[in-house]
């Protein structure tokens, strides 16, 4: 068995001080990831015992940036797509003996999807490099991916069409990454399971009353499929308005 956890951390800092550590013992998972780690690694006192430690933080300071924590040493880590989107943080791979692990913190297209199109081209260039390294190794993609697919993967789907996160342009590039050999882990288990989401805004009581969305995965290659004994999403775990999600592999 081994076991992967992503969490979107809101700023990595201000959740160590809410019992991340803590959590992050408790979940003894094999590969612990973070998206929006708002920091420079330097900035954070966490090197957690048997872990190897790995940061891509945005030049931009108090930005994005990601994390992974991996028990195994893997045999290359690279950053960001063919030498884009590492000057905001966005993508660190873990290529191990069996499979290459991608942690993403995907860009937001932002309110009146004002960065829509630097959105679409990220999506085209990820898509591309996650079959080219399929052709290599099974992948595990995942991270706070900023798109609730389907209607289901949202509370207010009819209020939220077109908003940043639920547009057809975000939610067809999610079909055209699935449809190119890949599975949503989530939906492969629980395919009419409604009212589990990972993100809620910090307005509104929208966590107490559960008008959540679920924006953060763990996507495999068709072929690990198989191997998938759960797909989690740890509702009750907080520190951030994001929840983790959690794999588990055969």
């Amino acid at each position: 068995m081994k076991k992967f956890i992503s969490w979107n951390v809101n700023g990595f800092r201000a959740c160590l001080k809410k019992g991340f550590e803590e959590y992050f013992r408790s979940a003894d998972a094999d590969i612990f990831c973070l998206q929006e780690t708002k920091m420079q690694p330097e900035q954070a006192d966490f090197a957690p015992e048997g872990y190897f430690r790995y940061f891509s933080s945005a030049e931009k300071k108090g930005y994005s940036g990601t994390a992974v924590f991996t028990r195994t040493e893997p045999l290359s880590v690279t950053y960001g797509i063919d030498g884009k989107y590492s000057d905001e943080g966005r993508v660190i791979t873990c290529e191990f003996e069996d499979f290459c692990f991608v942690c993403c913190y995907v860009p937001n297209a932002q309110e009146g999807l004002k960065r829509i199109a630097y959105r679409m081209e990220f999506e085209d260039d990820m898509r591309g490099y996650l079959c080219r390294l399929d052709k290599v190794k099974p992948v595990i993609y995942t991270g706070d991916l900023n798109v609730a697919h389907n209607e289901i993967d949202l509370k207010n789907p009819k209020s939220n069409a077109g908003n940043a996160g639920f547009s057809d342009q975000e939610r067809g590039k999610m079909t055209e990454l699935l449809s190119a050999g890949f599975t949503d882990t989530f939906r492969m288990l629980y395919p009419d399971l409604a009212g589990v989401y990972s993100w809620w805004s910090y307005r509104f009581n929208a966590r107490r009353n559960n008008a959540g969305w679920r924006i953060d995965y763990f996507i495999v290659s068709d072929r690990l499929a198989p191997q998938v004994e759960d797909s989690l999403i740890y509702t009750d775990v907080e520190g951030s308005d994001h929840c983790p999600v959690g794999l588990i592999l055969k």
